[in-house]
């Protein structure tokens, strides 16, 4: 393979030490409680209103929106929700009886309360409040808080609030960055303690999911949102390109790359995607436009082989196939939070209203984990129950290993239980190599 274009940064390029600043404000609010989060919503948010969002808030809300907007917003949950119950069904409770007289089990529990992250800031992300509250709603979550930033003067902006409220948030608060995160993470202003944290946000947001991470569960610590395209001499440059600008707009260092084995091709996307660009509205065309200068890389492959290789390798958030035969790619590639297959289909579409999640790992993180699902909600427990024929061969093995590895305290509790089971028997309960 060899490089068209190369990126001159990486998305961990330079970026901020948050790490003194957000744990000073956790520590801050874990201490100071509801009046330390105030102060930052105040100072941070521009917010002095009401925290909590009331039941006529969330009705004034849905009043603002457009009919049009509603409609739209309730499809991609409806999307959304039926994906979900999918992955639901395949979670299910197991028992099996793995000897005579042994039953092992598992079951799918949710967890007790969820926090939902809904970024606010420049871009309204009901799509976000859409793929975190929805998902956790479908687990069987019992208690799920959700926050967002509000707007100076306005609180969370109409639409965001609307979806909070259509998804099923049984409490919004009106409070952004850290002081969200963290006054969910210790149960403030009426929310019930989080056992787990999701949603995207900025890098402080990140940040501190990142450190909260033991105290409570988290999705996963995400880095710039990043895009892939495969395309071979098949695939329309004009897609491609369209494609490529419409993730770059994200963020100044969020990476998008073109994979082909079609020079032709990738100059044609190379020379379309700057006109692209300046094409959109301020901001999205300053961010794309650094992204695209700094980050993004275009990677020419001797053939699909190298490409789905070159894709493994970087493990992208998203990974958009424009290439022919689909069911192979489908079928080779390893890594990708999301996978994209043919022209018909556009990462977009999977951001806003499809049905997968695209609340997604970053950074290569795609190499070992998914995204966010009803599964990220659910703790898979074990149970056993024995008779007590089956407690025998069980108890005899476990005194023997228990005493190999010097555990003594352990083996006796399955000497006392042969003692009793079987009064009658002599049973040899120390390892062959025991010379004691």
């Amino acid at each position: 393979m060899k490089y068209l274009k190369k990126a001159a940064r990486t998305a961990e390029t330079d970026q901020a030490d948050v790490h003194a600043a957000v744990t000073q404000m956790l520590a801050a609010i874990e201490t100071g409680g509801e009046e330390a989060a105030r102060r930052y919503a105040r100072e941070l948010d521009r917010w002095d209103g009401d925290i909590v969002v009331s039941h006529e808030a969330r009705k004034a809300a849905a009043a603002l929106v457009p009919e049009q907007i509603k409609a739209d917003i309730r499809f991609a949950h409806d999307n959304v929700r039926r994906f979900a119950e999918a992955q639901r069904a395949t979670s299910t409770d197991i028992a099996v009886e793995i000897l005579p007289g042994l039953t092992l089990g598992q079951k799918q529990i949710p967890v007790s309360a969820a926090g939902c992250y809904v970024p606010g800031g420049r871009y309204s992300h009901v799509a976000s409040a859409i793929m975190t509250i929805t998902t956790a709603k479908v687990a069987g979550v019992s208690h799920i808080a959700a926050c967002s930033p509000p707007r100076p003067g306005v609180g969370i902006p109409p639409a965001i609030l609307y979806t909070m409220d259509l998804c099923g948030a049984d409490v919004i608060l009106n409070m952004g960055g850290v002081q969200g995160v963290a006054a969910i993470a210790n149960g403030l202003f009426g929310v019930k303690k989080a056992d787990i944290l999701v949603g995207p946000g900025n890098q402080y947001v990140a940040e501190a999911k990142r450190i909260l991470f033991g105290q409570v569960g988290i999705d996963m610590v995400a880095g710039p949102t990043d895009s892939m395209v495969i395309a071979d001499a098949t695939a329309d440059a004009e897609f491609v390109a369209a494609d490529l600008v419409g993730q770059a707009e994200h963020g100044w260092n969020s990476p998008v790359w073109l994979v082909t084995s079609d020079e032709n091709l990738a100059k044609r996307v190379m020379a379309r995607v700057p006109d692209l660009i300046e094409g959109l509205p301020a901001p999205n065309r300053d961010s794309a436009r650094a992204a695209w200068a700094d980050f993004a890389e275009v990677i020419l492959c001797h053939d699909a082989e190298e490409m789905a290789a070159v894709a493994d390798d970087y493990a992208p958030e998203h990974l958009h196939v424009q290439a022919s035969d689909l069911d192979w790619w489908l079928q080779r590639l390893r890594a990708y939070g999301s996978l994209f297959l043919g022209e018909e289909t556009t990462v977009a579409f999977g951001d806003k209203t499809s049905g997968p999640n695209h609340v997604l790992p970053t950074s290569r993180a795609a190499r070992y984990t998914g995204g966010l699902s009803v599964h990220k909600f659910l703790k898979t427990v074990t149970w056993q129950r024995a008779t007590r024929a089956a407690a025998r061969p069980l108890a005899e093995a476990t005194a023997r290993i228990s005493r190999l590895e010097g555990m003594e305290g352990h083996a006796r509790t399955a000497d006392i239980r042969l003692a009793k089971f079987f009064p009658d028997e002599v049973f040899e309960l120390k390892p062959a190599s025991d010379e004691s």
